[in-house]
């Protein structure tokens, strides 16, 4: 069900959706279908999570965003796809106007990768994405000069919770503060880190905050 006032097609908008760490693009379908139905169009970038740097992940999606014909390109990002997008717009900012959302993205670090880095296995799992997600790697980064709009879970069912322990709120892989970003509008919804994927709550967020640049 679409918010009250939203229009059913925006034309010349379009959404770039970006994936979380060893996730395939696949993954996302559910959410851009309701982003459809929200009046969206949807393309999704997938990517090597593990296999290149955050730059590197980066200007692949430079590229995949200039191809697009739209004049309008917003950006979704989940989980890792958040600090992609972030990095996207610190080393190579698109000239088109648009939204940034993010969804259950670690902007401050993640204490469970950090903890997954003190193994060898682990450091293999989270290959060259781990640099992303040390606690303070993007610390010193601008915020993109758009609307930019958060969302994170709160109930605490996730991988993390398999590697670390958390002392405060979280999705059961990210915790609350470690989600939450400085001059962005945050909103906390009762769901899990996968979950927000496929929660219709999230969906409807989105679909407000790109096309208002609000949540409220």
């Amino acid at each position: 069900m679409m918010a009250p006032g939203m229009d059913r097609h925006r034309d010349g908008e379009v959404v770039v959706l970006v994936g979380g760490l060893w996730l395939p693009g696949w993954i996302l379908y559910p959410l851009a279908r309701r982003l459809r139905r929200g009046g969206f169009d949807t393309r999704i970038f997938d990517y090597p999570t593990v296999a290149q740097d955050l730059r590197a992940n980066a200007a692949a999606l430079a590229a995949f965003a200039r191809a697009l014909p739209q004049p309008t390109v917003h950006f979704v990002g989940y989980s890792l796809g958040g600090l992609v997008v972030r990095a996207l717009f610190q080393y190579d900012p698109p000239l088109r106007p648009g939204h940034i959302v993010t969804l259950a993205s670690p902007h401050q670090g993640s204490a469970a990768a950090a903890r997954l880095r003190q193994t060898h296995a682990g450091r293999r799992l989270l290959g060259h994405g781990a640099g992303a997600l040390a606690p303070g790697a993007l610390a010193s980064w601008p915020l993109p000069p758009r609307p930019f709009g958060i969302i994170a879970g709160t109930f605490p069912v996730g991988l993390g919770r398999f590697v670390t322990r958390f002392a405060e709120p979280s999705d059961g892989t990210v915790a609350l503060s470690e989600a939450l970003l400085p001059g962005t509008e945050p909103l906390v919804l009762p769901v899990s880190h996968a979950g927000i994927l496929y929660s219709a709550g999230a969906a409807r967020a989105v679909c407000q905050f790109l096309a208002h640049g609000r949540f409220s």
